[in-house]
């Protein structure tokens, strides 16, 4: 009479299953922490930017004042803040949803995360089918037909006077662009506006005089280089160095995305 075959005892399955187990919890405390310390860094930064615009908007030394004549620069403020909130909250989601191991928090980070990740893309993909509204062409069609030289309540007016004081420049290509424009048909008299005069290092009659030379055309006392060639040139190393900068945005939000997953699906 043959006796039963023994199963072989369960001990090599039970260590490899607590073996995997193991692994598995240190890569999500491994990941948990480095979701902590990366999303502590982008709380830091939001706190700073918000801090400097703030500063920028209650300081009682008059630099809000100096900010406020510039409509480019009081803009910026602006954008400083809302890129400092959105900061603010998106580190302070990430820390507190990793660190807590709350799925709640986790999963509204990662769809704060999947947000602004498609609204960039919805961005480069605009920009790239209206590119030909960036022409030298079509700001000097813009500008023949809308600029109107002293009309500071409009946006289109004011914003350009806000560039060519900005840049020291005149028009898009040169002072040539305003013939034929609507600002010469609202100021027959004047070549150019006051905004494409040079800054007059002078006080008193002599800098009326320069000023009066400027706006009946003379080329000695106005900025004669065009606005589209002052800003490019300005912008040219930081457009390098912003394309390079959008790439690593981009990655860092595709692996925070994929982190945070993780650790969501990780989470008991």
């Amino acid at each position: 009479m043959r006796t039963p075959e023994k199963d072989p005892p369960p001990g090599g399955q039970g260590e490899a299953s607590a073996r995997g187990t193991t692994m598995e919890g240190d890569c999500l405390s491994c990941i948990k922490y480095l979701m902590f310390v990366f999303n502590f860094l982008i709380f830091l930064g939001g706190s700073f930017l918000l801090g400097v615009g703030v500063w920028v908007l209650v300081d009682p030394t008059g630099f809000r004042e100096i900010i406020a004549a510039n409509p480019l620069l009081f803009t910026g403020v602006y954008v400083i803040l809302g890129m400092g909130g959105m900061l603010f909250l998106l580190g302070f989601l990430g820390c507190c949803g990793a660190i807590r191991e709350n799925k709640c928090l986790l999963l509204f980070f990662f769809m704060l995360i999947l947000l602004i990740f498609l609204a960039e893309l919805a961005a480069a993909i605009l920009a790239f089918i209206f590119r030909e509204h960036l022409t030298r062409e079509y700001f000097t069609k813009e500008l023949k037909r809308h600029y109107q030289g002293y009309n500071n309540t409009d946006v289109f007016t004011s914003t350009w006077n806000a560039i060519m004081t900005t840049f020291d420049c005149c028009g898009v290509n040169s002072p040539e662009d305003f013939r034929d424009s609507l600002f010469r048909r609202i100021n027959p008299v004047h070549a150019v506006p006051e905004a494409c005069c040079q800054r007059a290092s002078q006080a008193g009659e002599l800098a009326s005089i320069s000023q009066e030379q400027c706006l009946t055309g003379n080329m000695m006392f106005r900025n004669n280089k065009g606005c589209y060639s002052a800003v490019v040139d300005y912008f040219e190393l930081y457009i390098y160095v912003a394309g390079a900068l959008a790439i690593v945005v981009l990655t860092i939000e595709l692996f925070a995305m994929v982190f945070a997953m993780c650790l969501f699906r990780g989470i008991q």
